[in-house]
């Protein structure tokens, strides 16, 4: 009789997992669906054989030490069609449910995802939020055992509790004895006679429920939070899967936000530009002082340090850029356009010439802010 090793081409300290690997790759190759002819289906004998007693720990020992059971003695036929069912077929085979277990009716919930609506300023130092959300929760009538109260699942009559049923197919070998879940508890082993009224058997119900959160500074729009284990609650009273958060900030209508740093727009009257003044102006946390130097021009940044965000992972703020826009007078009464033209004879301004184009302030503002 050849040596079994050698039939499945493995080593004889080979661990179970290579004797498998080598078994199933040589199943496929040799199986009579795939191939038909006459020493194929010798070879497949062989190799099933070979795997059955190598796969079972106590034949192996046997055969190492110099035993072996008679071909095709093993219980029920030459075995191994339940490795060659689970490589062609996805369930099990020949020697029945060997290894199955009875399906659990605990499982771990979805996961859930929630939009959350955010204004800069939150974006600032970050938030505190208590949101609403619409989730499945343990069931309060039966927590989470799926029964009415005072009673409890019992085993199943047609699979006696493994879950699984055999049933014996004729092919080309012969008959052959498969493994399949159980119809009728659909392979949990045990069925529920009295269903809880209130959740209809799964354990769990529909709710609202109120989840709080710190949503951390540095947020930005698209980004998604993941709270572990506040998503829905899974079946049978099973462990709850994530909470998702994402992010979505809304424009302000005065700063926008480049990186940690805030932008904003100062509108300066021609009087103030020219002669300098003190102003307060009210940043996202609160009033600060602003010093306009004499002669100020439109596109000048103006930097106020650590009045930006604080970043998503570290503590040092960001700063607050402020582009400043000298505004023009449109109207004039005679008196002020006296006291211009007049301003305009004792300085004697240099008449308008051409410079660098640009799209109009913003555009001056935008390179200014970058090369900062």
């Amino acid at each position: 009789m050849a040596d079994h090793y050698e039939v499945l081409g493995v080593a004889r300290d080979a661990s179970p997992d290579d004797i498998k690997r080598a078994y199933r790759r040589l199943a496929r190759e040799l199986h009579p669906d795939v191939n038909p002819g006459e020493d194929a289906a010798e070879r497949f004998k062989l190799v099933t054989h070979a795997y059955d007693v190598l796969s079972d720990p106590d034949q192996r020992a046997r055969y190492d030490l110099g035993g072996d059971t008679a071909f095709g003695g093993a219980a029920g036929g030459f075995g191994g069609f339940s490795d060659i069912f689970e490589t062609f077929f996805g369930g099990g085979g020949g020697g029945g449910s060997r290894g199955a277990r009875p399906r659990s009716r605990r499982e771990r919930g979805q996961d859930a995802l929630v939009r959350i609506n955010l204004e800069l300023r939150d974006v600032v130092f970050g938030v505190h939020r208590d949101i609403e959300v619409d989730t499945a929760v343990v069931c309060e009538t039966c927590t989470g055992s799926c029964c009415q109260p005072g009673t409890s699942p019992v085993t199943c009559d047609i699979c006696h509790g493994t879950g699984h049923v055999q049933r014996q197919v004729r092919s080309l070998l012969g008959n052959v004895v498969t493994s399949q879940p159980c119809s009728v508890c659909q392979g949990y082993g045990t069925t529920i006679p009295y269903p809880c009224a209130t959740c209809q058997g799964q354990g769990r119900v529909r709710s609202r429920r109120t989840v709080s959160i710190d949503v951390p500074a540095g947020v930005e729009s698209g980004l998604r939070l993941q709270l572990p284990g506040s998503g829905e609650v899974g079946p049978a009273g099973g462990p709850n899967g994530d909470l998702y958060l994402e992010v979505n900030i809304a424009p302000d209508p005065v700063f926008s936000r480049d990186g940690d740093d805030l932008l904003a727009t100062l509108e300066v009257s021609m009087p103030d530009a020219i002669l300098g003044t003190d102003t307060t102006i009210d940043s996202l946390d609160g009033p600060v002082d602003l010093e306009l130097r004499a002669g100020v021009q439109s596109g000048d940044v103006l930097t106020i340090k650590g009045r930006g965000i604080t970043p998503l992972r570290g503590s040092q703020r960001g700063d607050l850029r402020v582009g400043v826009q000298v505004v023009t007078p449109t109207r004039l009464d005679h008196r002020e356009r006296a006291l211009i033209e007049e301003l305009a004879k004792r300085t004697k301004p240099a008449p308008p010439r051409l410079s660098e184009f640009h799209q109009g302030l913003f555009a001056k503002l935008r390179d200014r802010f970058r090369n900062g």
